[in-house]
């Protein structure tokens, strides 16, 4: 009987031994070390981690903006600030951009050194398609003026969002540019504090400026031109401060040019003057006419040394949170008492 039993001992004795050698064998047929252990878990360790940094970098989601959906990557640094309003709120919310448009080959001066570490992608209404592939972007803020070539062109590299170049719309802007690089918390309270600033403000110049008219007027080609009020600057005046609406200023559906002889016909209290050089190459004599044409100085404002020439920079796009806010700390230390 011990004999028969010998055999399938001896066949369950390597069994067991060879169980016992696969245990501290590795995948390639190795002996495992302990070190060997540590190493798989941290591997395993290391794959976890990159996991959570994706969470954290964003992933693609759906944006929307203005009744319109975008699939982009939440929240993300790698922004693309393809126009003048998408440069101002990222300047306003703390974004660096890693491009941006230039003006005349350089950035805009006002903006400090927000765009520092952005790199040139060419011109406002054609950026460099080149460039941007060369950036990887996983967004552009465009504008809403781009012709759809450029649209077309600007989406075969990433999905552009064009920012509205409508004053009105400035909240909207700012809230999806902030909600894109996770800094929503920060829009929401610049958007509060503008709005108790400007109701304060409000309150302040009721009865100053009770039976005053307030305009500004911008001078382009040698010509002077005057805003609808819902369009560039003006909504800070009309419509946040509640300042008295001029009947050419109501009647103007965008941009429209008048002669002096209407301005002084209108002989507003006050005068707001935007002259930018580069807009007046044909004519960069045009301020100094004007401040030396007795019509000119016949108007109440000038009379009253209550002109304002470039009081905000004459390049600032005037619909976005960043414009409002300075032009709304302009109006207070130049009309408030």
């Amino acid at each position: 009987m011990f004999k028969k039993l010998l055999p399938l001992v001896l066949m369950m004795s390597v069994v067991l031994a060879a169980c016992g050698n696969a245990e501290t064998m590795n995948g390639e047929g190795e002996a495992a070390s302990p070190n060997n252990t540590e190493e798989n878990a941290a591997d395993q360790n290391n794959e976890n981690h990159s996991d959570t940094d994706e969470a954290v970098e964003g992933a693609e989601t759906t944006v929307t903006y203005l009744g319109e959906d975008y699939r982009v990557v939440v929240p993300t640094d790698k922004i693309v600030a393809a126009s003048q309003e998408a440069m101002e709120d990222a300047a306003v919310l703390g974004i660096t951009p890693i491009g941006a448009v230039a003006h005349a080959g350089e950035f805009p001066e006002y903006l400090g050194d927000a765009m520092s570490e952005a790199t040139e992608i060419g011109d406002k209404m054609q950026p460099s398609n080149e460039t941007l592939l060369q950036l990887e972007p996983d967004v552009i803020l465009g504008t809403s003026k781009f012709q759809p070539e450029v649209v077309d062109n600007l989406n075969s590299v990433a999905p552009m969002i064009p920012i509205s170049h409508i004053a009105t719309h400035w909240k909207e802007n700012l809230l999806v540019t902030a909600e894109i690089a996770g800094k929503t918390e920060e829009a929401e309270s610049i958007i509060e504090e503008y709005e108790a600033d400007a109701a304060e403000l409000s309150e302040s110049l009721a009865k100053s400026l009770e039976d005053q008219q307030v305009i500004m007027v911008r001078i382009r080609s040698g010509n002077i031109f005057v805003y609808g009020e819902d369009v560039y600057f003006n909504p800070v005046l009309y419509s946040d401060l509640g300042l008295t609406v001029p009947d050419e200023v109501a009647a103007a559906e965008s941009q429209e040019m008048i002669t002096l002889e209407k301005l002084a016909e209108m002989n507003p209290n006050h005068i707001y003057v935007q002259f930018e050089e580069t807009e007046n190459a044909d004519a960069p004599e045009a301020l100094n006419d004007l401040e030396n044409n007795d019509i000119w100085n016949s108007i109440e404002a000038v009379k009253t040394d209550n002109v304002y020439v470039n009081a905000i920079d004459p390049l600032a796009a005037g619909g976005t949170a960043w414009s409002k806010t300075e032009f709304l700390n302009v109006v207070k230390e130049t009309l408030a008492e």
